[in-house]
């Protein structure tokens, strides 16, 4: 599993771009909500991606925030939604929105997408809201959570490492903002871990 590249970018032709690391590139497809933050050409980029796997091709999808891959993968597990579909709905609005149409059962809003059709939004909006429930109150995390800590790669590092023993992405990086919040001297993720494990007993 690819879970995040960084390197240089050499091309860009939305939704397909092309990064290069150690001399190889890599073709990753990104919803137009990332498209619109990439840097120039040439210019280092760093996506969090998820990698398919599939008998005709392997494919790399690639997001410019956390939240933005977790919402990809909450949508290609509803039934009749792929990538392609899962792309085009984050190509159409940000994260954020996404969950505020499917809060208010916003169908006209999901069906104003391209390839979104009525049967297909109704559908969304049943299925996603129980996945969606915890990412209301979460907001956006993952920003936050480094914002905490000033940029550094420790915040980060911590919630990787709750995921890896089984949280969810919210439950983490709620668990990690909070340690941030209480004990500011923190300053290395083993001891953010330890309090953000204790902190969820």
């Amino acid at each position: 599993m690819i879970g995040r590249i960084r390197g240089k970018l050499v091309e860009k032709q939305p939704p397909d771009i092309l990064v290069e690391v150690n001399g190889v590139c890599y073709e990753v497809q990104v919803p137009m909500t990332t498209a619109y933050r990439l840097p120039e050409i040439g210019k280092d980029i760093q996506l969090h991606t998820h990698f398919v796997v599939r008998e005709d091709a392997q494919l790399l999808y690639g997001f410019h925030q956390q939240q933005d891959k977790d919402m990809f993968r909450a949508l290609i597990k509803v039934n009749g939604v792929g990538p392609k579909m899962a792309l085009a709905i984050l190509s159409g609005m940000e994260a954020d929105d996404f969950v505020r149409t499917v809060q208010n059962n916003d169908v006209s809003a999901m069906v104003s997408m391209p390839g979104i059709g009525k049967k297909t939004a109704e559908r969304l909006i049943v299925e996603m809201r129980d996945r969606l429930s915890e990412w209301q109150a979460a907001g956006d995390p993952m920003v936050s959570a480094a914002a905490l800590c000033g940029g550094s790669s420790f915040a980060r590092d911590a919630e990787t490492a709750l995921l890896a023993l089984g949280y969810k992405p919210q439950q983490a990086a709620r668990a990690v903002s909070a340690v941030l919040k209480g004990n500011p001297d923190v300053a290395d993720s083993e001891a953010l871990i330890r309090l953000a494990l204790k902190s969820m007993l």
